[in-house]
């Protein structure tokens, strides 16, 4: 078993994905992908998950749903949402529970750093 914690990354944008997946990996971290909530929910990974990073509108499920789905089966996981569209209601929404930070898109990396980093060490 592998010491590295595991992020999933759940975002419908591939450049998105596979921006922060590139990033996440260079600072040492296992990263599984998703293009889809659905995905992420249907993947053994899951259970295993140390932070989850999502897009807050995707379609069919939100990141913001995926986030109360998984905290009503009380699965808690520390929670950075990502988003093109920071309103305040949603902000206010998604900050609850297990969730650590709400970052708008564009982001700087070392904001997403700060979030990881605070959460995983």
């Amino acid at each position: 078993m592998s010491s590295s914690p595991l992020i999933a990354v759940v975002d419908d944008d591939n450049a998105v994905r596979a921006s922060i997946d590139s990033l996440v990996r260079s600072l040492g971290f296992l990263v599984c992908i998703f293009s889809s909530a659905e995905a992420f929910l249907a993947s053994p990974d899951m259970r295993r998950t140390d932070c989850l990073i999502t897009d807050v509108q995707m379609p069919n499920m939100s990141g913001v749903e995926l986030h109360e789905h998984l905290t009503a089966q009380g699965i808690h996981i520390p929670t950075i949402f990502i988003t093109a569209f920071p309103e305040e209601t949603v902000r206010k929404r998604a900050m609850t529970g297990s969730a650590i930070c709400f970052l708008a898109k564009p982001f700087q990396a070392q904001a997403l750093i700060d979030c990881l980093e605070s959460t995983l060490t």
